[in-house]
């Protein structure tokens, strides 16, 4: 079992706060804010860090909240390897409106990476995964960057014998023409891939299949929000369906899922195992506050939950939000 490797292309420091209700104009008087580590890859690290894997996190910090990132960090217990950059690393805040519990989420752009900041990233990575398995490569490019950027990474790590696990969308995933291991789109992201909406269980998996018959991936991991998740592959699929689950937070549960589910196969998991794992580990995000990982002891009990009763003719398992679409 090597170690995990995440990176994070467009990091932030993410700001929680509740207020008793949100109204134009008026001031609203916060409660003290929450501040958490963010980015797909960030998020994915501290998941990985909670199961008790070895991780890494890379990502691009510049300025005070760059710095401020690479402690909070350090603090969820992840080995950072920062790669400095010239512009401040962005923020993003989230408010919880109590009167309706409805969660409003503002999202800044990036810092903008020159050519060079991009290629250290890339140097980064190369140094990093030396002895690792899988380097999950996860979220938004930021301004400046070259929208091949995620192909380019996957060539230089597969070449390096490091399984690539993606999670992005748009134009990103559009540049990206092969060499993946799995990829998790949610059926949103993977419509827009293609074109058209996806109406049907039967369009999704063909949609999914496709990616794989093409070359970009060996798996799809498909987000289907409340109606649960599939995984595909070249010969078979499996459908996970939801369960409730009590939210407080659904921000970072999908990176959650991506967390776990690579956390499973890194510890030799069956893929249906792993993805159980991972469904439990984004289930378990709901339950905390901001973009905090959920608590080992309920993602275990979660999982074994899971393993216990998750049999079904499509399989089995639980994506409990839409969030984590």
């Amino acid at each position: 079992m090597g170690p995990i490797v995440t990176l994070t292309m467009n990091p932030a420091v993410d700001l929680a706060a509740r207020v008793a209700k949100v109204v134009p104009v008026d001031k609203m008087r916060c409660a003290t804010p929450r501040f958490d580590p963010g980015g797909g890859g960030i998020n994915v690290a501290r998941t990985v860090a909670a199961l008790g894997l070895e991780v890494t996190a890379v990502f691009p910090s510049g300025g005070y909240s760059g710095k401020l990132l690479e402690q909070l960090v350090r603090d969820a217990g992840v080995p950072v390897r920062p790669v400095p950059v010239a512009e401040s690393t962005r923020e993003s805040l989230s408010v919880t409106e109590e009167a309706t519990g409805k969660q409003y989420r503002f999202v800044f752009p990036g810092s903008r990476l020159t050519d060079p900041e991009q290629h250290r990233c890339l140097a980064a990575v190369e140094r990093a995964v030396s002895g690792a398995r899988y380097l999950v490569a996860s979220g938004s490019l930021p301004p400046g960057a070259s929208a091949d950027f995620y192909q380019v990474l996957i060539d230089l790590v597969v070449d390096l014998g490091v399984r690539v696990v993606l999670d992005t969308s748009g134009a990103a995933l559009r540049a990206v023409r092969g060499g993946a291991y799995l990829i998790k789109p949610s059926v949103r992201e993977l419509g827009d891939y293609i074109g058209r909406p996806l109406r049907d269980t039967a369009e999704q998996l063909s949609a999914a299949r496709g990616l794989i018959t093409s070359g970009l991936t060996e798996i799809v991991l498909l987000s289907l929000g409340a109606s649960g998740a599939m995984v595909v592959t070249r010969d078979s699929h499996e459908w996970f369906p939801s369960i409730p689950a009590r939210v407080r937070s659904g921000i970072g549960a999908g990176d959650a899922m991506v967390g776990g589910t690579t956390a499973g196969l890194a510890k030799g998991y069956s893929l249906d195992a792993a993805v159980r794992l991972g469904i439990a580990a984004a289930t378990a995000a709901l339950a905390t506050a901001g973009t905090a990982p959920g608590r080992p002891g309920h993602i275990t009990e979660l999982y074994e939950e899971l393993m216990r009763t998750g049999t079904s003719g499509g399989g089995a398992g639980a994506v409990a939000d839409p969030r984590l679409s």
